[in-house]
């Protein structure tokens, strides 16, 4: 007769079956799983549920004139109806309605803000002003599992900018509302590359202007898909004095006048000043109330950063300062992507269309 075996033994001795330490590990993975999916659902049903007071918050203020005592007074009653709740105080309460201010549509709160925890959005929303920018944050902090403070950190140190390459110098995170501001970003490009213009050092403004217009098909292309061309050295009449516009486009998918002004120096802090003046007079003068805000490009032979920040930081109108490359080198055969003179017509019409109706 064959003896007991030794491992069965020790479990028996134990009072543990066999492959009972297998299972309690899997059974901890499971509930730690559970856990972790549980708190998602909680944190999700929280951040849900700020952004609905926070848009009926939102709401009042602009239909009945809510103000901060309102706010004030309503943390208060919250606070003593709930005593054992957290999180309705008063810079919370503001906090919600920054959240529906910033993302108006319940979609994008589900499919991006409710996947991170409450103060994450808080800080997404305090330090960073464009939509797709927190989009972009809030995207890596799930990827990455970024705790509140290392959150802060990558934000602070720019990591957005640094890994989507060069900044763009624009105010329109500021000036436009977010699905707007997102396109009009991307609709600008920084530098613009004119190699098909074969200009002489010594090429003053209309130079490049001239150039441009007799190489239209290619400026188009080089603008990118959605501009139509409305007239260069376009007159408009302030109080009996005519200004002139360097380049005048219509947008299509912005549905906005875009004024570009051409510079061959380097940028300068009048320069904003000057293309503020123009905008609000294309939108007294020209733009239909079904438009949206007139957008400005200055285009500049190279630009300081610094200087440009400074010159945006108080405007109100929603503008770019770009840089563009020249070349002296014959322009290449543009194939494939031109648009034909069929769809620039079409778009000139429709442009101008929309912009008359």
């Amino acid at each position: 007769m064959n003896g007991p075996n030794p491992k069965k033994l020790m479990k028996t001795i134990a009072g543990l079956p066999r492959g009972y330490a297998r299972f309690l590990a899997d059974l901890k993975g499971r509930i730690r799983s559970a856990q972790i999916k549980a708190s998602l659902a909680v944190n999700a049903e929280l951040v849900l549920l700020y952004w609905d007071i926070g848009r009926e918050i939102l709401g009042r203020q602009k239909n009945t004139g809510w103000g901060a005592k309102v706010i004030d007074r309503l943390a208060s009653d919250l606070t003593k109806g709930f005593p054992g709740t957290k999180g309705f105080s008063a810079r919370n309460l503001k906090y919600m309605r920054a959240l529906a201010e910033a993302y108006p549509e319940k979609s994008i709160v589900q499919q991006a803000a409710a996947q991170i925890p409450w103060w994450h959005n808080v800080v997404i929303i305090e330090k960073v002003k464009c939509h797709s920018e927190r989009l972009w944050y809030i995207q890596k902090t799930i990827e990455n599992g970024w705790s509140r403070a290392v959150l802060w950190h990558q934000i602070e140190s720019k990591l957005y900018e640094r890994q989507k390459g060069t900044r763009k110098l624009t105010n329109f995170c500021r000036t436009l509302p977010p699905p707007q501001s997102d396109l009009a970003n991307k609709v600008l490009k920084d530098p613009y590359n004119f190699d098909f213009l074969d200009l002489k050092e010594a090429a003053l403004e209309k130079d490049l202007e001239k150039g441009l217009l007799e190489h239209i098909r290619s400026f188009l292309l080089e603008l990118g898909k959605g501009f139509a061309f409305v007239g260069s050295q376009y007159p408009l009449k302030v109080d009996g004095e005519e200004l002139y516009l360097d380049l005048l486009f219509y947008h299509l998918k912005l549905r906005s006048f875009i004024v570009i002004d051409l510079k061959m120096t380097e940028f300068k802090p009048e320069f904003a000043g000057k293309m503020n003046f123009y905008l609000s007079a294309m939108d007294d003068l020209l733009r239909h109330p079904e438009d949206r805000p007139t957008i400005g490009i200055i285009l500049c032979k190279g630009r300081n950063k610094v200087l440009v920040e400074y010159a945006l930081h108080d405007s109100r109108k929603p503008i770019g300062v770009s840089s563009y490359k020249l070349t002296h080198a014959l322009p290449k055969q543009l194939k494939g992507s031109l648009p034909t003179i069929q769809e620039l017509e079409t778009e000139l019409k429709s442009g101008i269309g929309n912009a008359a109706k």
